[in-house]
């Protein structure tokens, strides 16, 4: 519960920062403001998720990971041959 009401604040935090200082340093309307932040807040969050590791599919990640180890060992041991 207390995760997932830090997680909605931090992106409502988000939202707003980019709001300002987009609609600020651009210059925007604030339609235009609100679309760039409202844009913005989601691919920040999808490439710390991405980036960190974290989010749902972070097992199948941690899988690829793997099987890229193992895609690597043999081609060692096929280049040596």
């Amino acid at each position: 519960m207390w995760s997932l009401l830090k997680s909605g604040s931090l992106a409502m935090c988000l939202f707003v920062f980019l709001f300002v200082v987009v609609g600020a340093s651009l210059h925007l309307r604030p339609a235009g403001a609100f679309l760039a932040a409202f844009s913005g807040s989601f691919l920040v969050i999808h490439g710390v998720n991405r980036w960190g590791g974290a989010g749902p599919n972070r097992q199948a990640g941690q899988k690829r990971e793997a099987e890229a180890g193992r895609n690597q060992t043999y081609r060692k041991y096929c280049r040596d041959q």
